[in-house]
């Protein structure tokens, strides 16, 4: 298996060769159509804006006619998707029911990104549709917002920022506030990003512990972080509280308002996972009251977020779901979903040759 995939469904992949570089993956797409054109070619079809790279990989292989066209509404990509044979998405497109069933010749949806809930994964199943998620290739991305976070956080940045543009000076209180080594940090979810996480949280001389029932003591000590068992105790000891947990029934709601009034006073709730997984409105209700020090929140529910009056605080960071989002990861995405795809028309391929000299026997 492609070192770094994740594959839900049909069949399985192994690693081929890296995808070949570009000498100027900058350069425009060469042309965008809702139709196909060529024969004799796997039929791609790219739902949503993706880096220049990905796209330059692609239409410059003959294995592959492409469809570019990025759908904006499902209505869209319902329309789009017709004679696909591989679907390239990302976490904004969803993967229905109806746009699975609407993609007859569907037969592999490829993802960048670790969270698939977007996708209708019983629906996939039922046609045969293979699912690949590329985790941890946006991990440094991710975990480097989050430290920033945590320093701008703790360091009171947007209070001094908005001092400033006041036209105040004032540095009496500043040595109030402290470094990240003389905070506890509390991360639920140590897989690729969480174990990211707490690497560089150790660079800054700040202890982590983590809550994850899935990963062992050992592994949790091989990533940087102190394993506790019950999600209580990682809540009543942490004074950061940082998320990386996929959307599941299991953590949908994980963190509410129950679960936030267990943190101790005056802590900080960062989330980069998912917007369902926590309370929204009682982080914010907390805030007003004090009860947090402050919380930065790049994930939403819906996204864009609707019907929520943002609070005009200094300690209420709110980013667009932009994480994960660099030059440096976007292009490792490219080049892994190139590399996926190559791999899945070689081994079609291979299996047509040889029923074809079964056939002729």
């Amino acid at each position: 298996m492609i070192a770094g995939t994740r594959i839900c469904g049909a069949g399985h992949l192994t690693l081929l060769p890296a995808a070949r570089s570009s000498p100027n993956h900058s350069l425009p797409t060469r042309f965008s159509r809702n139709i196909f054109l060529m024969p004799n070619r796997t039929r791609l079809m790219l739902s949503a804006k993706m880096d220049p790279l990905l796209i330059h990989l692609l239409e410059n292989d003959d294995r592959f006619d492409v469809r570019n066209h990025p759908c904006e509404t499902a209505e869209e990509l319902v329309g789009n998707i017709r004679d696909a044979e591989i679907l390239v998405s990302r976490y904004e497109t969803r993967v229905s029911r109806r746009v699975i069933e609407a993609g007859a010749d569907l037969r592999l949806v490829v993802q960048g990104t670790s969270g698939l809930d977007n996708i209708d994964h019983a629906a996939a199943a039922e046609r045969g549709v293979a699912i690949v998620g590329l985790p941890g290739l946006n991990a440094n991305a991710v975990a480097e917002l989050v430290i920033s976070h945590m320093i701008s956080l703790t360091r009171t940045v947007g209070f001094y920022d908005g001092m400033v543009r006041r036209k105040e000076w004032s540095r009496s209180d500043c040595m109030s506030r402290r470094e990240l080594r003389a905070h506890r940090i509390g991360i639920v979810g140590l897989g690729n990003v969480g174990g990211s996480v707490a690497r560089l949280a150790g660079h800054f001389g700040a202890i982590s512990s983590a809550y994850d029932p899935y990963i062992t003591e050992a592994q949790a000590r091989q990533r940087g972080a102190r394993l506790v068992p019950t999600l209580g105790e990682i809540l009543e000891t942490s004074d950061i509280l940082t998320l990386h947990i996929p959307l599941t029934d299991e953590t949908r709601g994980m963190i509410g308002a129950a679960e936030l009034d267990r943190l101790p006073e005056r802590a900080f709730v960062i989330n980069t996972s998912r917007g369902p997984v926590v309370d929204v409105n009682a982080i914010l209700d907390r805030l007003c009251r004090s009860r947090l020090a402050g919380a930065a929140l790049d994930v939403f529910d819906p996204e864009p977020p609707e019907e929520i009056n943002w609070p005009a605080v200094p300690n209420l960071i709110l980013t667009p779901h932009i994480a994960g989002c660099t030059r440096e990861a976007k292009e490792s995405v490219a080049r892994k979903v190139f590399d996926v795809v190559s791999e899945w028309v070689a081994r079609r391929r291979a299996s047509n040759d040889q029923s074809s000299e079964i056939r002729n026997q």
